[in-house]
């Protein structure tokens, strides 16, 4: 979209323009579900943190100052309203304790055959909600491992850590999906 369009929406949202507001929501609702989901694992829970998220950004929209796009605000937004929900929940933010589980890496590795988008999102739920969560942070929305430590009140180096052992089990995971057809 124009950023100046984009810009006219956002102000006139601030106004209180409810058509506005509507256009925004629709420009990024799909995106933002695809956030929610990734980090809540279950649709009905992904939609809740979407309604609640945005009903969060409208009420906030006075305090966005075009620092960033109005893009990266909000899914910033997205992204704390759910891992305070699963803190709220005291989910068991559980993480990889045992390097031995993992084999060793090889070049080898790298040849997988072809995968789908499923099998990715099984392996991926497979993982524990913790390393799932630093996975999707880091690999799929983009945030660094700093920015991760200190979302989730963890230290740098271990966000790492566990973004390369999520990264090693789905590839052990894919390989055997992918062995197994």
């Amino acid at each position: 979209m124009d950023p100046e369009k984009n810009r006219l929406l956002v102000e006139n949202s601030k106004k209180g323009d409810v058509k506005s507001q509507y256009q925004l929501y629709n420009q990024y609702a799909k995106a933002m579900y695809n956030v929610c989901y990734r980090m809540m694992s279950k649709q009905e829970e992904a939609e809740d943190m979407l309604q609640e998220s945005f009903t969060e950004a409208f009420k906030k929209l006075n305090t966005f100052r075009y620092e960033s796009t109005f893009g990266a605000w909000l899914k910033r937004i997205v992204v704390n309203k759910c891992i305070n929900e699963i803190k709220r929940k005291k989910a068991d933010l559980s993480f990889f304790k045992d390097m031995s589980f993992f084999k060793i890496h090889t070049d080898e590795d790298d040849n997988l055959p072809t995968l789908n988008v499923n099998m990715i999102k099984n392996a991926m739920e497979q993982l524990p909600r913790g390393s799932r969560m630093i996975f999707s942070l880091y690999l799929l929305e983009g945030y660094d491992h700093r920015e991760i430590s200190q979302i989730l009140n963890i230290s740098e180096s271990n966000s790492k850590t566990q973004y390369m052992r999520a990264k090693i089990k789905i590839k052990e995971l894919l390989k055997g999906a992918v062995y197994e057809n």
